[in-house]
């Protein structure tokens, strides 16, 4: 008897110690989640972000932007739009950010399948990293934006992700924030909040968020710091497994590059490219892929992409950070999309051509070596100045 009261003391003892621990590391999480600001924290004078590197030389982003957000750029209208991506007041609740679903350790994706928007309401697809995105002319899984500019407002709307109502309503509450007026003032010359400049501010951030300093980009480089054709220069600072990745990257076996084009490593989209169609602005017309292909993932889908089954061809910059990967988030890790394209092909009728033979899906066959050096080569497109930049950082969290 008196060993079974000691043991249930101690057995009482274990579940009130228990309870201290887990009500503790609540009260540390909710310490945590209200360490965000109210306000945003920024710099005295704004970070630099008209200037950028490409092709180892230094350029004003606005030659690069081919859409009409290339009017009015400037260091504070960058700044408004960064503190919009990260501010949770832009959805209707209070609780999403843009940067909500892309997080910029994570090479602005998510690490989740399927983002969470506000309510905890689950969206049917992963979030794509936002990289360079000038180099872009299709954005979305669906590929249903072809510009930054047109691609900035829609989650802000959706009825999943921020679930704002109106542009009145979005209009009205950022007017009622304390700081908007002067960062517009800033930014446009005015105070006057309108949909438009939240678009374009917005747009201003995601086209500087410009990822072209990873191992590969330095390899690339030469003598005079220009960067050689990726498929013919072998850097002088990769591994010997890089290099073997490279090669096989670039191979006519595999193909890589041939989706994965260009120093973007993203779909050639543009008019006259492999994935480009003829032209732009045929929504409709199903010749023409925006960027999307087939890649045999199911032989019936859920969810059909642009049609299909086609879905936009992604970068691969940074590509280690931005699983889990494909559409729908379905693997997790790198091995497991090259075990997709070695093995897993599906014949599905709309499969793209470079995954058949004979008018059949042909699987890659490839070894676990090969895996291992094409992944080798991957990682080295992984750019720490992106992803630990202040200047892309949360402006309401200090740093």
């Amino acid at each position: 008897m008196k060993n079974s009261t000691i043991l249930s003391v101690k057995v009482l003892f274990i579940l009130c110690a228990t309870v201290v621990m887990i009500f503790s590391a609540c009260k540390k999480s909710q310490s945590v989640a209200t360490s965000r600001s109210e306000t945003p924290i920024l710099p005295s004078t704004p970070f630099e972000y008209i200037s950028v590197e490409e092709g180892g030389q230094i350029m004003d982003i606005t030659e690069l932007i081919h859409d009409e957000s290339n009017t009015m750029v400037s260091n504070q209208s960058v700044t408004l739009g960064r503190v919009l991506f990260y501010d949770t007041k832009l959805s209707i609740n209070n609780t999403i950010s843009c940067g909500s679903c892309h997080k910029q350790a994570l090479g602005f994706a998510d690490n989740v399948a399927a983002s969470i928007g506000f309510s905890d309401r689950v969206t049917p697809r992963n979030s794509m990293a936002i990289q360079n995105a000038v180099h872009n002319n299709n954005m979305f899984w669906d590929s249903r934006a072809q510009s930054p500019m047109e691609l900035s407002m829609m989650p802000v709307f959706n009825h999943l992700e921020m679930g704002m109502e109106t542009d009145q309503m979005l209009e009205s509450k950022l007017a009622a924030t304390a700081y908007y007026p002067e960062l517009f003032f800033q930014a446009f010359g005015s105070n006057v909040i309108t949909k438009d400049k939240i678009a374009l501010a917005m747009t201003h951030f995601v086209n500087c968020l410009f990822s072209k300093q990873s191992k590969f980009d330095e390899g690339m480089k030469g003598p005079f710091g220009k960067i050689g054709d990726p498929s013919q220069v072998t850097p002088t600072n990769f591994t010997a497994l890089e290099i073997e990745g490279k090669k096989l990257f670039f191979s006519e076996a595999f193909k890589c590059s041939q989706c994965h084009a260009g120093s973007n490593f993203s779909a050639p989209d543009f008019v006259g490219g492999g994935y480009g169609g003829s032209g732009f602005g045929n929504d409709n017309d199903p010749s023409n892929p925006r960027g999307t292909a087939n890649i045999g993932l199911d032989f019936v889908y859920k969810d059909n992409g642009r049609g299909a089954g086609k879905f936009k061809i992604p970068s691969l910059r940074n590509i280690a950070l931005t699983g889990p990967y494909m559409h729908d988030g379905r693997f997790k890790t790198l091995n497991d999309v090259l075990n997709h394209y070695s093995h897993g092909i599906k014949n599905h009728p709309s499969l793209d051509e470079k995954f058949k033979a004979n008018g059949v899906a042909k699987p890659l066959n490839m070894s676990e070596g090969e895996k291992m050096a094409l992944i080798s080569f991957l990682n080295t497109l992984t750019d720490r100045n992106l992803t630990t930049n202040p200047k892309f950082s949360d402006p309401f969290v200090a740093h």
